[in-house]
């Protein structure tokens, strides 16, 4: 069974040898055309060679090299040549055990990417939950302990030391709801860096809780004190001090940037598109996230189907550029006379299309608004008709039985057909088809019937290209943001700080100005300076 698959060395070189003179530079010529294919089969997977095994350009199977495979130069000649070569010899394929191809290599990439990004997007909150803990947890422990541990020696607790405890359980309990309201937000969004104050905060209210533990454990444990009194306002200093932090926490992270301070320009790469907004005391990170939240409420949604009218545009110029010699069919002695007249020829027509360019830009786009008007008047009127129908079937359903009432969803259904093909022609004049499914469509239908609403209130979300939180995340075009800026992230913003938001098909441009101090004046308007005296004349005619 084995005769087949295996070859001994000196009848396998035998028969090859009578040909390897012949087909020498053959040989390397499909040696060159193999090595190509396996280049472009080794784009889509990688494959581990085992050590002291023959490379993939010359897989071996079972002793006979692979149909189509070129034999290598080492086959040719007796040197070196193994008996057993056909036994020891490994074969790779393509279906190897230890091939990787590069879509695993990306995904196991991305696994990991967004494993990182879940950790960075948790992790100051897991923060936030442990401090809060731990503030809230000392008071209590601070004032069990003793009565766990020297019980027997502690001083009776009179009437205002059970007042301070009244105390200490209302303050917690607004401290308690004063961390949750600050500290224990979910994050909107991943930062680069960490935010400063943050990091201050935290490291205050740790050293202030490790500096109180310090002092307990010295002078109340070692000594084990007995007046449980004292204890008590030490316990109640603590929590004072606790409420002093936050409350420096909310004038530093939520009233200090309230006040604006600059006036920012954002300015969208692709189309120009700009707005301005105010903005206080921020950090560049924290700015950039500001900016972020408004983009995605004022800017339009981004349409890069309207640029590639532009581009169509400047290809159609350049096309109509190209000048062809047909004086000189190809030959040499007619290819040079042939280049003077089209470099003669290239000089009158470049003028000349220059000259037409803003002609043609003018009636383009003249005709191009008049087919938008010309299919928003279609669109106008077949939605009227189709809201006409149905106030016509809410007329009729008053005096129907109740199984014959159609639902809103079915009223829906049956009236968007009406409408569906002025609108999707619309959407494809205006590239805005991408923006809306079907579905979304008669969700959108259904929800305007059932609160009654207009025709024009239906088609304005689909006139005028709305703000990109109109539509859904997978048409927002962008998930994640890159920071670019020569300052530090973490720095305030100043007069004259620029910086850069990139995603993946364009970015926004940023500029910082400061809003300029303003100086009013006052003046005093005699109120009786405005009155007047009308003298008539008798002769008036009334």
């Amino acid at each position: 069974m084995d005769t087949e698959s295996t070859h001994s060395g000196y009848s396998y070189h035998s028969s090859r040898s009578g040909r390897s003179n012949r087909h020498g530079e053959r040989s390397r010529d499909r040696h060159k055309a193999s090595s190509s294919k396996d280049s472009s089969r080794s784009e889509r997977s990688v494959v581990i060679n085992p050590p002291d095994s023959p490379s993939q350009e010359s897989p071996v199977h079972n002793g006979d090299p692979l149909p189509g495979e070129p034999v290598p130069a080492g086959d040719h000649g007796d040197d070196g040549q193994d008996d057993n070569w056909g036994e020891t010899t490994t074969a790779v394929t393509g279906t190897s055990e230890l091939s990787i191809s590069q879509e695993e290599v990306v995904g196991l990439g991305k696994g990991i990417q967004d494993r990182t990004q879940d950790f960075r997007r948790y992790l100051p909150l897991a923060v936030g939950v442990c401090v809060g803990l731990l503030v809230l947890v000392t008071p209590l422990v601070f004032l069990l302990l003793p009565a766990v541990m020297w019980p027997e020696r502690l001083q009776a607790c009179g009437t205002a030391c059970e007042g301070l405890f009244l105390s200490i359980a209302f303050k917690l309990l607004i401290l308690l709801v004063a961390i949750w309201a600050l500290f224990l937000r979910p994050g909107r969004a991943s930062l680069p860096r960490v935010c400063v104050y943050r990091a201050f905060l935290t490291t205050l209210t740790l050293l202030l809780t490790m500096s109180y533990w310090l002092f307990y454990g010295v002078r109340i444990l070692d000594a084990q004190d007995e007046d449980y009194h004292g204890i008590v306002q030490f316990a109640v200093s603590l929590v004072d001090s606790q409420l002093f932090v936050h409350y420096v926490a909310v004038v530093l992270l939520e009233l200090r940037h309230v006040q604006p301070c600059y006036s920012v320009c954002v300015i969208r790469s692709t189309d120009g598109e700009t707005r301005h907004y105010n903005v206080g005391q921020l950090s560049i990170q924290r700015a950039a996230l500001s900016i972020l939240e408004y983009y995605y409420r004022d800017f339009p949604i981004h349409n890069p189907a309207l640029l590639s009218a532009s581009k169509h545009r400047a290809a159609k110029h350049l096309a109509g550029l190209k000048v062809y010699n047909v004086d000189a069919p190809g030959s040499a002695a007619g290819a040079q006379p042939g280049n003077g007249n089209q470099s003669r020829g290239m000089a009158p027509a470049a003028g000349k299309h220059k000259d037409t360019a803003h002609s043609e830009l003018y009636y383009e786009e003249a005709d191009y608004e008049r087919r938008v008007r010309k299919r928003r008047a279609r669109l106008v009127v077949a939605v009227e008709e189709a809201f006409t129908h149905v106030r016509q079937m809410k007329k009729e359903d008053e005096c129907a039985t109740p199984s014959d009432i159609m639902d809103v969803r079915e009223a829906a259904l049956a009236i968007f057909p009406s409408m569906a093909r002025a609108l999707q022609k619309y959407l494809r004049i205006t590239r805005r088809q991408h923006c809306h499914s079907m579905e979304s469509i008669q969700k959108h239908l259904a929800f305007c019937l059932v609160n009654n609403m207009s025709p024009k209130a239906f088609l304005e979300t689909y006139l005028a290209p709305g703000p990109t939180l109109r539509y859904g995340p997978e048409r927002w075009m962008a998930d994640q943001w890159t920071l670019i800026s020569e300052a530090s992230v973490t720095s305030g913003v100043k007069e004259g700080t620029e910086f850069l938001l990139r995603c993946l098909d364009f970015s926004l441009a940023l500029t910082f100005k400061r809003i300029p101090y303003i100086r009013l004046t006052e003046k005093y308007v005699d109120p009786k300076s405005h009155k007047f005296l009308l003298l008539l004349q008798s002769e008036t005619s009334v």
